[in-house]
């Protein structure tokens, strides 16, 4: 398999999918010029400005045209620049994208995917390094994606294009120019299921996009002192793969759930909740979570990468559960 960077893989995964389906447009500030990242860079020279449509600075206002496009039949794609500006779309977003097909009594489809970008990367402060994954997994009516590598990154876009749901799609920005392959040709990644992405006996850590890089070091160190360590990737956060991430639980007895955001109200809440009804009585220790402290992203370099949860946090609550602390 070729290569991809996780950038690419979305650009290519939505090319395949415009070809596919002439009813999916693309709106969003700048998407024509190929956006804050070069994400859509080109798609305008093959698909055209009606297809590739450049949006006013308006969030709202853009969510609200995308909304009314899919009760009319299209499969809009938005792009959001940020998603710390994804508040000023949430009344339209959380209120009438996610809502219409139970109101209408399944009349009405919203086949709406909302691309974002989240996260900490190049010291870029409070405005535009946040992670609130949890804000819209709260939301029912809404699917929740957040890839960690290339080839799922193109899989699971390509099926939230083809969803006849809304489906939030959050790109982590500091994976857009990690490299991996990624297969040719038809790929799709079923929506609501996780992976395992490395196998272990006697921990399970449960890792949120950007966290599974940390997450596959920290084993890989921890199996240097015979610790078997089994890394889950989500992948997709509502709904959420509850069963593989409860088997595996069974199976270790021990489990670290790894995010970036904020750990107060985090999804590690959640799934820490949904797996203890699962597998409670399987558990040989409590479930402990690995995120950022209770305060807003730091602008300068230092602070930032203190901030930011990572490999050496996850091995010690691994020693903590294993009794080596």
């Amino acid at each position: 398999m070729p290569e991809q960077t996780f950038l690419d893989a979305i650009r290519f995964g939505l090319g395949e999918e415009m070809r596919r389906d002439s009813s999916v447009y693309v709106f969003g500030e700048d998407v024509a010029l190929g956006g804050p990242f070069g994400v859509t860079q080109g798609l305008a020279e093959e698909f055209g400005t009606h297809r590739m449509v450049n949006t006013p600075i308006s969030e709202a206002t853009v969510m609200g045209l995308a909304i009314g496009a899919a009760t009319a039949g299209l499969r809009p794609v938005v792009e959001i620049m940020f998603i710390d500006f994804i508040t000023l779309a949430l009344d339209q977003l959380a209120n009438h994208a996610a809502k219409l097909h139970y109101m209408s009594g399944g009349q009405l489809k919203i086949p709406l995917t909302v691309r974002v970008q989240c996260g900490i990367s190049g010291a870029m402060g409070a405005h535009h390094s946040q992670s609130l994954e949890a804000w819209l997994a709260h939301v029912p009516g809404l699917k929740v994606v957040m890839p960690s590598n290339p080839a799922d990154a193109k899989g699971l876009l390509k099926s939230a294009v083809r969803d006849d749901g809304p489906v939030v799609f959050i790109e982590h920005r500091g994976l857009y120019w990690a490299k991996a392959p990624v297969p040719e040709g038809e790929h799709v990644v079923p929506l609501g299921r996780a992976s395992i992405v490395r196998s272990g006996d006697q921990v399970t850590i449960v890792a949120i996009a950007n966290m599974v890089g940390p997450a596959l070091a920290a084993a890989q160190d921890l199996a240097a002192d015979g610790a078997g360590v089994e890394v889950i990737d989500p992948r997709t956060l509502s709904p959420l793969d509850v069963q593989t991430i409860a088997n595996s639980a069974k199976k270790t007895g021990r489990v670290i759930v790894v995010h970036e955001a904020v750990e107060q109200a985090g999804i590690g809440a959640e799934i820490t909740a949904r797996v203890q009804q699962e597998a409670f009585y399987y558990l040989d220790s409590p479930i402990l979570r690995v995120a950022a402290p209770f305060a807003p992203v730091p602008a300068s370099p230092v602070l930032e990468k203190t901030y930011l949860p990572g490999k050496d946090q996850i091995i010690r609550a691994a020693r903590k559960l294993l009794g080596k602390d």
